[in-house]
């Protein structure tokens, strides 16, 4: 008997029954399927295809150049320009907005009546559209008619530049980055201190642990660990797809393209589909190590 034979012999034989079931899962998962296929799949494999041509938005011919585009971004002094915004940009924006969502979770956790005010007062950036808030952020850091430099000249200090210095862009579109993300990692570690049983805090004052610090330390901070992963990797992904805000208050001026603005500018004002397609994979697969990389690095640490 053949080998194929062998195996087909010792394969068990499925039911009526179960076949059924086999088929009816299959029926089920074709849409999700598809649908996945069709949004996620497909695009990536044009843009895969797009990346290694020189293709020119509505041009009626292109040539295959291999990897030539992805040589020429390593060697593109705005894009290099536009990755070091974007790895600053995400270094001031990751720590704090994490740590100031957990330190504001912890203090709405705490309060009875105005819990529900504060988490309110809180989220409300979430829901608003960056492009309008950020119209707003230009009115308050405005140098002559904005209140944040009203209050800078009332201490006695000269009105400060805040869109149109180079030194203080990326730091003030990080501090609106923060502002808008706070509210939604408050939400996530509030569901997370929700989730821990009262009993282990209760066991740990028992245990020695009287200062509420201690009991944060013990207790808390470990038992927040799956909740914190989560916060951690969508803060990263958030941080690194800035684009409104630039959009809006620079334009690109002054030396402060971003990633997804400088790939927008490629793409869309430039007509560059190919050399475009290319910096989206770059993106893509940055993005892609940093939240393998920081999942596989905390989730050691983690406590599920």
């Amino acid at each position: 008997m053949s080998v194929a034979g062998i195996i087909a012999a010792a394969r068990p034989r499925l039911s009526q029954t179960e076949r059924r079931t086999i088929r009816r899962g299959l029926i089920f998962a074709a849409p999700a399927s598809l649908l996945l296929l069709a949004i996620y799949i497909v695009p990536m494999i044009v843009l895969a295809g797009f990346s290694v041509t020189d293709y020119q938005l509505g041009a009626l011919s292109t040539r295959f150049i291999g990897l030539e585009n992805f040589t020429n971004a390593f060697h593109d002094a705005v894009f290099l320009r536009a990755l070091r915004n974007t790895v600053i940009y995400a270094l001031i924006v990751i720590p704090f907005g994490v740590f100031l969502g957990l330190g504001i979770a912890l203090l709405v956790h705490g309060r009875k009546r105005s819990r529900a005010f504060w988490e309110a007062a809180y989220f409300l950036p979430v829901t608003a559209t960056l492009v309008a808030m950020a119209t707003v952020w230009q009115f308050l850091l405005h140098p002559s008619l904005g209140p944040v430099n009203a209050a800078i000249k009332w201490l006695g200090f000269e009105p400060v530049a805040f869109l149109s210095t180079p030194e203080l862009l990326i730091p003030t579109m990080a501090m609106m980055g923060i502002w808008q993300i706070l509210g939604f990692n408050m939400v996530l570690f509030l569901a997370g201190l929700t989730a821990i049983p009262q009993d282990l805090h209760e066991a740990a004052r028992l245990d020695g642990a009287k200062n509420p610090i201690d009991r944060f330390l013990t207790v808390t901070w470990p038992m927040l660990g799956p909740t914190t992963l989560f916060v951690v990797v969508t803060t990263s992904i958030s941080a690194f797809k800035v684009f409104e805000t630039v959009a809006v208050l620079t334009k690109g001026r002054f030396g402060s393209e971003t990633l997804l603005f400088d790939l927008y500018l490629e793409g869309f004002e430039y007509s560059n589909t190919g050399y475009a397609a290319a910096l989206t994979l770059i993106f893509l697969v940055i993005v892609l190590i940093l939240s393998i990389g920081q999942t596989l690095h905390m989730d050691r640490k983690v406590h599920y």
